[in-house]
């Protein structure tokens, strides 16, 4: 049987693994100049260094990057095996049999029960519902292309289309069966053929590091052309000198031998080109990934949601973000819908005052035990509107009726009397739960039918059409036939849709209280234009060719003249912390535009509500037109000619909008909002960031440098698509102003110590070249070499790289300014890329000349010779390991036991394996390949050789350590400035922790100010400890009161101790 439903995600196979991965790894310019190196390395006339120098590090890179690519692969496998094998039933002789999925053909009849993953792209036949519907949970694509079809049965022809349709990878719910027939399958389904690659993303430094990859490929190949040239000038001054013992080749001059001895230097200055850079990289942002995900602050314990780094490429440019584009629905919001006002007939009910910002006054609540049929959940407060509908009032009941029959709502009844609503968004859900109890409940519908219990009758309408609601649209209609035969359309859609299309001019304003608005209309249809209109409409849908056109014209035809009956306001509370959240953004100067499909005075109240717009902004305007003439800057209703993002009006758009501290841009459709992040993506050169919840916002999530979904109520379309996820939009500003901002600081300490430990190391090769005749002899010994990357420097950097932090989480939230130098981009930029070159060359110099210069004509203390190449290259060597690990301490700001292990570990691995080395054990056993024998216990026990480590170390790093001073004095960052406070705090809070650590109440001395200052004094606290706990960060403070006794007096004082209680 052909498999031809089975799947296939993963890239290799048992047999492909090995060529195709090193092809991938190949095409990397890094790894292709190491293997070109490696092949030199096997010429003799070239090579001065032996072949393993080279090819260790290539291996042990190559193989790291092949286990990871390996791994992520079977993974890919196992959950294609996992696909593939699933089972369903199928219809096969007449009878249902279990079928693995890969064996399923198109053409084949399936089963499919309740909880059930669609197997392939089915065609419903019918299934366990009486109106032989199903309600599927969709995939996470919002790019799958429309479907167009016709079925003929007994020579009658129905349309088809994504109605009709059951796609792969939907989930069967509330449906206790159904059977489908498959039309397509495998590879050939809707899911798999728009599941396209991801673009991949790439992060400012990333591009930066190429760049200067570039760069130091020119600048080694100059100082190996500068080598070469100076060799071909020695062997024609002095080369002739040491031909007795050292004689030339038949052939072979002075142009040659520099020809060649370009080549050779290219070998022994390869450590300018960082083979392990993009490896040690990926470990770093593994490492920072795993703090986010492992973060319990930013964990939402109501949904059980944590933090998530869906990708570990974008780490650091978390701490770079200058523009941030927010969806408001639930976003800023929690889309959690409550129905509390409305207008029927002209008169508004839903009168209700506040308390708080998030309690109701309960005396205000409508009571509606009357109707057995009541959500006991649903809140409302105006008497008058139940009185109204129970007296029959006609507009009324004809306005809760609409609520009851124009929806996609599907009704569960899991037992009597207790109804469950499936709602595709919470405004139908809260709307039609509005109806339910006020005496207009919602019961069952079929493909004919819809059935509504009117106060407490039961009334089956007659279902003629469905007018659905699309974002173009942004309406939705439904034309019934009533128990009295009289056919009505009932339409309800945004109030700027339905306003055009009523037969007077009329409007309701509710979105300046920050509500969502919907208008309700209807109108009353004519018998026979309505069999005429059903005809063409039949014709339309079954059309092969502008099927979607021409049922547009029908709509647009029969959905005018339209009544008003009212129109519907429903609350969407902001979520817990959007406020504060939103101010500390903006005080790291970030900018928030908050892109929305609402009207613009909910938009307008919205930002009012989340600190967007306060009321000191006086000069607040709105710029809007109806004509792409009439826009004389932006248009901040969007309509569908999205005037604004015109090519002649999209850098006006851009202009205006970044001069003004809040932009809000209301009535964006999906793709407007993509356009808009491109649009500040390409020409404000800025790193973006994208938060949203729904499919709608996917668009706009990937066009973003960086996307961020949010768990929410629309399921988990923009989780899928996003780079980090987590459950509340307050998370945001501790996934950058922490996370980010460590990351980006982790990544630029890295950097900038990967390039000095390598050029230091490098150069050194480059003034010995003076001194060897320029004949690419090394400095070092050739384990050494092969080790340095490897071993001894490997592991503190990766450790400062990913535990080191400037200041505490805390800190960071205290001054969010801290973020502005990422935006900046100054903590590695090209300029700290020369900086760091020259103070490499620098130290080069210190490390090279003065261990030459003490070990020029020196003796051992016996009176022997050390002045041997040996020893140069052991002092040499030793001199470099302890002042890259120097070094490396100055850097680091934040110290672990990991650290510390790293460190001292690495210098200790260092020595022991030199001593090992240089051993008389292993010169006999590899004698040509361990030729230093005893150079270490011959060097190391003398004192001189200790004062020369200690000189050269004191001279590289003295002079650092004197010129941050002076910066940090004359030229404070602001870094520095809160590291400064930050100690005299901790000094402050360690003080007062003495005091308060018992649960009772205790005393202790503490000196303020803190000592060194003047005006010290000794105060006798007495405390009196009470725990807090911050219930957006789950942080726990101790809050205490004391009594403070100082020059006999007593003084009552309240302390707030910040400092985090485990």
């Amino acid at each position: 049987m052909d498999q031809n439903n089975a799947i296939k995600t993963s890239k290799y196979n048992i047999f492909t693994f090995l060529p195709l991965n090193l092809f991938e790894q190949f095409r990397r310019l890094a790894n292709a100049y190491f293997l070109f190196l490696f092949c030199l390395q096997l010429i003799p006339q070239i090579s001065s260094l032996s072949w393993f120098t080279t090819m260790v590090p290539l291996i042990l890179v190559l193989a790291i990057t092949a286990v990871k690519d390996a791994s992520d692969d079977i993974n890919r496998h196992n959950s294609d095996k996992q696909v593939n094998n699933r089972k369903v039933e199928v219809l096969l002789d007449g009878e249902l049999r279990n079928e693995k999925w890969m064996t399923v053909q198109v053409g084949d009849i399936i089963k499919l029960e309740n909880n059930q993953f669609v197997t392939a792209d089915l065609l419903l036949l019918s299934s366990s519902e009486p109106l032989n519907l199903v309600y599927v949970e969709t995939p996470p694509n919002n790019r799958l292309d429309k479907f167009k079809g016709a079925l003929t049965v007994n020579q009658n022809t129905f349309s088809l289309d994504n109605d009709k349709l059951l796609l792969r990878g939907c989930t069967l719910r509330n449906t206790e069966w159904c059977f489908g027939l498959v039309i397509f399958g495998g590879p050939d389904t809707k899911l798999m053929q728009n599941s396209g690659k991801t673009t991949f993303k790439r992060t400012s430094i990333d591009h930066l590091m190429n760049v200067l990859v570039l760069s130091i490929f020119g600048f080694l190949a100059s100082m190996c052309s500068a080598l070469a040239i100076g060799n071909a000038v020695w062997e024609v001054k002095d080369g002739s000198t040491f031909t007795v013992f050292l004689p030339r080749e038949k052939g072979a001059n002075a142009a040659l031998t520099s020809f060649l001895t370009f080549w050779s230097y290219v070998i022994v200055l390869n450590t300018v080109v960082p083979i392990s850079l993009y490896v040690s990289v990926e470990i770093i942002r593994l490492g920072n990934s795993f703090f986010i995900n492992w973060d319990r602050k930013m964990y939402y314990p109501k949904n059980d949601t944590p933090a998530q780094a869906r990708t570990t490429t974008l780490n650091e440019e978390l701490g770079q973000i200058k523009y941030i584009f927010s969806d408001k629905t639930g976003t800023l919001t929690q889309n959690i819908m409550a129905f509390n006002k409305c207008s029927i007939n002209g008169k508004a009910y839903g009168k209700y005052f506040c308390v708080d910002n998030w309690t109701w006054n309960p005396l205000d609540e409508v009571d509606f035990s009357w109707n057995q049929l009541a959500d006991p959940k649903f809140i409302f407060h105006d008497f008058s509107l139940v009185e109204t509908v129970r007296e029959g009032n006609q507009e009324a009941n004809a306005f809760f009726r609409l609520l009851a029959l124009c929806h996609t709502v599907m009704p569960e009844e899991k037992k009597e009397g207790e109804l469950f609503y499936q709602a595709q968004s919470p405004d139908e859900g809260a709307l039609v739960t509005a109806a339910r109890n006020f005496g207009f409940v919602f019961r069952s519908r079929t493909p004919e039918t819809i059935t509504v219990v009117e106060m407490g009758q039961h009334v089956t309408y007659e279902l003629l059409a469905v007018l659905d609601f699309n974002n173009v649209r942004k309406r939705m209609s439904v034309i019934v036939r009533g128990p009295d035969g009289k056919i009505t359309l009932y339409c309800k859609g945004a109030d700027t849709i339905l306003y055009e299309r009523l037969e007077s001019s009329y409007q309701i304003f509710y979105a300046g209280d920050g509500l969502r608005t919907l208008v309700l209309a209807y109108k009353d249809l004519d018998e026979r234009y309505m069999k005429e209109w059903k005809q063409r409409h039949h014709l339309a849908s079954i059309a092969m060719d502008g099927r979607e056109e021409q049922l547009d014209e029908l709509y647009e035809e029969i959905e005018k003249d339209l009544v008003l009956l009212g129109a519907t306001a429903v609350e969407d509370k902001l979520q817990d912390g959007v406020p504060q959240t939103i101010e500390q953004l903006a005080k790291a100067d970030i900018k928030i535009w908050v892109l929305t499909g609402d009207k613009q005075e909910t938009a307008e109240n919205i930002g009012y509500s989340c600190n967007m717009l306060r009321e000191e902004m006086k000069e607040i305007f709105v710029v809007a037109a109806n004509t792409a003439e009439g826009t004389p800057v932006m248009s901040t209703s969007c309509l569908p000619q999205a005037y604004a993002l015109d090519k002649s009006l999209q850098m006006e758009l851009l202009r205006t909008a970044c001069m003004c501290q809040t932009v809000i841009c209301c009535r964006v459709t999906p793709l407007q909002k993509a356009q808009v992040v491109q649009l500040v993506k390409k020409y404000k050169q800025a790193i973006t960031l994208a938060i949203g919840d729904g499919a709608n916002d996917v668009s706009m999530i990937k066009a973003a440098h960086i996307g961020v979904g949010i768990s929410g109520q629309e399921g988990m379309q923009a989780v899928l698509s996003s780079d980090f996820s987590f459950g509340q939009f307050r998370y945001l500003q501790r996934l950058l102003l922490v996370h980010g901002r460590w990351s980006y600081l982790r990544m630029c300490k890295f950097l900038q110590y990967f390039f000095y430990k390598n050029f230091t190391f490098t150069f050194v090769h480059f003034w010995y070249a003076f001194f060897c005749g320029f004949s690419a002899q090394t400095v070092y010994d050739e384990w050494f070499i092969t080790l340095y990357n490897l071993v001894y420097t490997a592991l503190p950097v990766l450790g400062l790289s990913i535990f080191d932090q400037d200041v505490n989480d805390r800190w960071s939230f205290q001054y969010p300014q801290l973020y502005a130098p990422g935006q900046l981009n100054q903590y590695f930029n090209k300029k700290a890329f020369v900086r760091c070159m020259m103070h490499s060359c620098y130290s080069s110099i210190i490390l090279f000349f003065i261990p030459w210069a003490a070990m020029y004509d020196t003796v051992r203390d016996d009176g022997k010779d050390i002045a041997d190449y040996q020893s140069f290259a052991l002092l040499a060597q030793t001199c470099l390991i302890i002042v890259v690990s120097a070094q490396l301490c100055l850097d680091t700001h934040y110290w672990t036991a990991v650290n510390q292990f790293f460190v001292w570990g690495s210098l200790a691995a260092y020595f022991a394996v030199t001593f090992t080395m240089y051993s008389n054990g292993m010169f006999l056993i590899f004698t040509s390949i361990f030729p230093f024998i005893g150079t270490a216990r011959n060097s190391l026990n003398q004192p001189n050789v200790w004062l020369t480590i200690l000189l050269a170390s004191l001279l590289c790093i003295l002079p650092v350590v004197a010129f941050r001073f002076i910066v940090i004095q004359l030229r404070p960052t602001i870094n520095d400035k809160v590291r400064e406070n930050m100690r005299k705090n901790q000094s402050i809070d360690w003080a007062f922790l003495n005091c308060c650590r018992s649960p009772a109440h205790n005393q202790g001395f503490f000196k303020f100010p803190p000592s060194g200052r003047s005006a010290e004094r000794s105060f006798l606290l007495t405390c009196h400890p009470v725990r807090q706990e911050d219930t957006h960060s789950n942080e726990k403070y101790m809050h205490v009161h004391a009594h403070a006794e100082t020059d006999g007096n007593t003084h009552t004082v309240c302390l707030y101790i910040h400092t985090h209680i485990a």
